[in-house]
């Protein structure tokens, strides 16, 4: 008997003829699950006025502050691994003699420093650049200092880079971001690579070489940035469903499809719209980077992010990336094949999500066998975000069992 773990709105479960293509991952040995951490940018941009807001503005403060509440309250031991520095971060010009140097007053003590305090709390640390003259916010790019820049990097300590395109040629961004990151290989230090060549590429219409980028880096990011609405989610979902018979294939341990950061915590989203964020981003195999405020995030948000069963979800090994399968009566339904396999049948992931505006959460029913879950000897059911389910025996359900939920309605904000 194989499992089907069901997230409330969101179910996981099987889809046939997935296959996660390893022999295509970075040979660095690297984000062999989707990373998991903190970066600044959706909830802190580019806020650099330190006097107005001492407790926002991108500086050393702030970054040690998260780092004392990844360990404090538990988002560490969860699988919270990686601090990330984005945007914002760097003096105006480079030194005399051409380096790198960060902002001296937001960051007085240097990014050694600050990366010595993160690792002493047993964190990575991660940090922006950009494959351009420019930042997209107008600080020094690599363009030119590729060599001495990755340098840089591993001297500071540096574990996870994030490569943005502003400012670059996307003609040239096909050898340019493996240019750097064999200089991120040179060095010796183990750095995940994250590359955002494709979200600059698509725009352009132009045909993006993902055998490449597998070959290359360990994740990419493939769309717009995200924004804190549920409109900006559902609009990655659906774009993430239209392009999945292209994208899903290239995702694996060590390589994957990164749709941005979670919102969960900000200004944006309900507790049922946080949820969903939360499950579609596990079945997709992504990367869970919170961009969040954690000194002030409210319990029940903060439960959502530390859900240990979803997150196992996420960070199941055998990295297959989930599909959107079905779209009825404004519920999609989403499908992750996840581990044990027994006697050759997945267990799975299932997510139902309601785009449905009802008062009332919707009854939907289905059978198992209409999501693809075939095995005769049946499935155990858990719900992942019910709050009795340590206490729940789970229900065993068969291919022609029905499978009947209420989904609560977290609306329709799609523009595709």
């Amino acid at each position: 008997m194989t499992r089907i773990i069901c997230i409330t709105t969101i179910f996981l479960c099987t889809y046939a003829g997935f296959l996660a293509k390893s022999s295509l991952a970075l040979d660095n040995g690297l984000a062999l699950t989707p990373p998991m951490g903190w970066m600044s940018w959706q909830r802190y941009r580019c806020i650099i006025d330190c006097d107005t807001f001492p407790d926002e503005c991108i500086s050393e403060k702030l970054f040690k502050d998260v780092a004392d509440l990844m360990v404090s309250e538990g988002y560490r031991d969860a699988g919270y691994e990686y601090l990330i520095i984005d945007d914002c971060w760097l003096e105006k010009n480079r030194s005399s003699d051409g380096k790198l140097q960060p902002d001296k007053k937001r960051f007085p003590n240097g990014l050694k420093h600050l990366s010595d305090y993160i690792h002493s709390k047993g964190l990575k640390f991660g940090l922006y650049e950009d494959y351009g003259n420019k930042t997209c916010e107008g600080y020094p790019g690599v363009l030119g200092h590729m060599e001495e820049d990755a340098q840089s990097f591993a001297d500071w300590g540096v574990d996870y880079v994030k490569l943005d395109g502003c400012y670059s040629n996307i003609w040239e961004m096909e050898t340019g971001y493996p240019e750097f990151g064999r200089h991120l290989n040179k060095t010796g230090r183990p750095m995940v690579y994250s590359c955002s060549w494709p979200a600059y590429q698509e725009y352009s219409g132009m045909k993006i070489n993902y055998k490449s980028m597998a070959e290359h880096c360990n994740l990419w990011r493939n769309y717009d940035d995200i924004q804190d609405s549920y409109g900006s989610v559902t609009n990655i979902m659906d774009y993430f469903a239209v392009k999945q018979d292209f994208w899903q294939p290239y995702a694996g341990p060590g390589h994957w499809n990164d749709p941005d950061m979670l919102l969960i915590g900000n200004y944006g989203l309900s507790y049922e719209q946080s949820k969903t964020q939360m499950a579609v981003w596990a079945i997709l195999a992504a990367p869970l980077l919170m961009s969040t405020d954690l000194r002030n995030i409210r319990p029940e948000f903060k439960s959502i992010l530390l859900n240990k069963d979803v997150i196992k979800i996420s960070q199941d090994p055998l990295g297959i990336q989930g599909r959107r399968i079905y779209r009825e009566k404004s519920i999609d339904i989403w499908v992750r094949p996840i581990s044990p396999i027994i006697d050759g049948y997945h267990s799975h992931a299932v997510a139902l999500v309601s785009r449905r505006t009802d008062g009332a959460p919707y009854v939907y029913n289905i059978t198992l066998e209409h999501t693809g879950l075939l095995n005769p000897n049946g499935y155990k059911f858990h719900d992942l975000f019910a709050h009795d389910n340590n206490n729940r025996k789970p229900i065993v359900l068969y291919p022609h069992s029905p499978l009947k939920d209420r989904i609560a309605p977290s609306g329709n904000s799609s523009r595709v």
